[in-house]
């Protein structure tokens, strides 16, 4: 048997929250726009407007392939809060923003967002200033948008920014379940989502292959370079983002405890490990024909850290159960931390004290507790309604 005879195991990623399998169809769009070959808009009036009149453009987040309404609207309208319901009853039209590849790199995502602020501003009745923003990445994607438009000196007519638990200072996926994406050449999807251009430019350290060194991965630093030429933040909105965390309290997890163990099977002897801080190996990896260790220093605790969460381990351990018995001791772990959703702070020091005169936001939210990345909650959602321009 070789390398390449790995058990097959479906394919998976570890950097978005779960959909549900079968999301129900979305609701007609009033229209659609479709004439960008990188992504399309799902435009969807308030109540009583006879055109598109309030605008609020939302923006997708990441992702392996392409988005879908059905799951956006899923999200955003069928969970804790029926956010889209209360959005529109409000008088404002809803533009959700997808990509025919939700892993391609930022600055692409941005021209399909650049060219939607147009249409808008094109086809907008009266002159009622735009909201634009974006879950997740989607929060990155319009940061960039509009920063870039003001640099080249145009008009967006945009009057509000806003983030939800968007990684405006990096997302953190542990250093163990990168090398493991790599380490499973039976699945190479799983790489090539981590090696995927917005994965290198939304995570805080990044690596490459197994043996990779964590570090900033040269894309973030051209994309945080472009920014800094474009102004950092777009000037002429407000900037207002919730986080999916609380400030300074953690999630519970535990630093250097093991998080995921296979027990028989292929895999039999792997063994992920929470973060730690110093020296410290995190991952010891397991199959047939290899046996290697993952060792990494220099990093903080950030799988217990304050923020939105993901069920990464949790992913990860389901899956490697088809191959043989899994122990999974720690399914959720900290995602954005809440220092980097209100960009407040480091990943350096994910647990300090949020001084909201150091945020870059004009205002921010943080949610009542640690919950999962994105999740839409009345809390949050309602908080971000009552600040849309009247």
């Amino acid at each position: 048997m070789s390398e390449q005879d790995q058990p097959v195991i479906e394919p998976f990623g570890f950097l978005a929250p779960l959909p549900k399998p079968v999301p129900t169809p979305a609701p007609t769009p009033y229209a659609v726009w479709d004439d960008h070959p990188d992504g399309t808009a799902w435009v969807y009036l308030g109540e009583g407007n006879q055109g598109l009149t309030r605008p609020v453009i939302l923006s997708d987040g990441f992702e392996s392939g392409p988005s879908s309404l059905d799951t956006l609207w899923e999200g955003l309208e069928r969970g804790d809060y029926p956010f889209i319901s209360r959005l529109r009853e409000q008088g404002y039209d809803l533009v959700l923003v997808g990509y025919a590849e939700r892993s391609a790199a930022i600055q692409r995502n941005a021209a399909v967002l650049r060219s939607v602020v147009f249409r808008a501003v094109a086809e907008r009745l009266g002159e009622a200033r735009l909201t634009v923003g974006g879950f997740s990445m989607g929060g990155l994607i319009a940061r960039y948008t509009l920063a870039k438009l003001e640099h080249e000196g145009f008009d967006h007519q945009t009057a509000l920014y806003v983030s939800w638990d968007s990684p405006h200072n990096g997302a953190w996926v542990p250093i163990s379940l990168q090398a493991l994406a790599h380490f499973l050449v039976g699945v190479p999807a799983l790489s090539e989502q981590i090696n995927s251009p917005a994965s290198r430019q939304l995570l805080w350290r990044h690596i490459e292959t197994v043996d990779g060194t964590p570090a900033e991965d040269p894309l973030r630093s051209v994309f945080l370079d472009e920014l800094k030429v474009y102004g950092w933040w777009p000037r002429v909105p407000r900037l207002i983002g919730v986080a999916n965390g609380l400030p300074e309290r953690g999630n519970g997890v535990p630093p250097g405890d093991v998080a995921l163990a296979v027990e028989t099977g292929w895999f039999a002897g792997t063994e992920l490990t929470t973060q730690p801080s110093g020296e410290a190996r995190v991952a010891r990896l397991k199959g047939a024909f290899q046996d290697r260790e993952v060792v990494v220093s220099g990093l903080s605790e950030l799988d217990g850290a304050p923020g939105g969460t993901l069920e990464t381990f949790g992913i990860a351990g389901d899956k490697l159960a088809a191959t043989g018995k899994v122990t999974v001791r720690h399914r959720t772990v900290g995602f954005v931390p809440t220092v980097s959703a209100v960009a407040a702070g480091t990943l350096d020091e994910p647990y300090a004290p949020i001084d909201p005169d150091k945020s870059e936001l004009d205002d921010y939210k943080v949610a009542s507790a640690n919950e999962p990345h994105t999740k839409v909650t009345e809390e949050l959602g309602s908080w971000i309604i009552e600040r849309l321009p009247r």
